[in-house]
């Protein structure tokens, strides 16, 4: 299964870029799941909330992980087998955007603006491979995009998942 990792400071619009690539993902016809990992305790699939937005945009599915537990939004499930379950939740996404996970490890896009901080959470050496960013010094040897550029990131992706 294809997974890219966005990262970034806290602010820096991961999950606005990540709802805009969903819905154009979508359009084009893939099976977009997003997890986000929260490190904070939060009300669970709460209107206007990420995992919310995520599944608003058009996502088949949506975790979001935390320290107390793990939520999986998927709408319109009706009841099956284990097997069943298994095969829907974890085998039906064509790409999966994570949110976060900056400790872990996997391929991962930072999105990072200069308002928010000019030095990048994450290092090459943790997974870097490419930035979302308004700061051109950081990482200048990676793959840059602007903020609104939900085309070539999605190439960039779409490459980094034929590899």
């Amino acid at each position: 299964m294809n997974i890219i990792s966005f990262v970034g400071h806290s602010g820096s619009g991961k999950t606005t870029l990540i709802e805009k690539l969903v819905r154009e993902l979508t359009q084009r016809g893939l099976r977009v799941a997003t997890i986000k990992n929260a490190h904070h305790k939060v009300a669970l699939d709460t209107p206007g909330k990420d995992s919310w937005r995520y599944t608003q945009a058009g996502a088949a599915m949506s975790m979001l992980v935390t320290n107390g537990g793990v939520q999986l939004i998927a709408p319109q499930v009706e009841q099956r087998e284990p097997q069943q379950l298994a095969e829907r939740f974890l085998g039906e996404a064509d790409l999966v955007l994570a949110e976060g996970f900056s400790l872990a490890a996997g391929a991962k896009i930072e999105v990072l603006r200069r308002e928010c901080s000019t030095a990048p959470r994450c290092t090459v050496e943790e997974g870097v491979v490419a930035l979302v960013t308004d700061v051109d010094e950081a990482y200048p040897q990676l793959p840059h995009f602007a903020l609104d550029d939900v085309n070539g990131i999605i190439e960039f992706i779409q490459q980094q998942a034929g590899r």
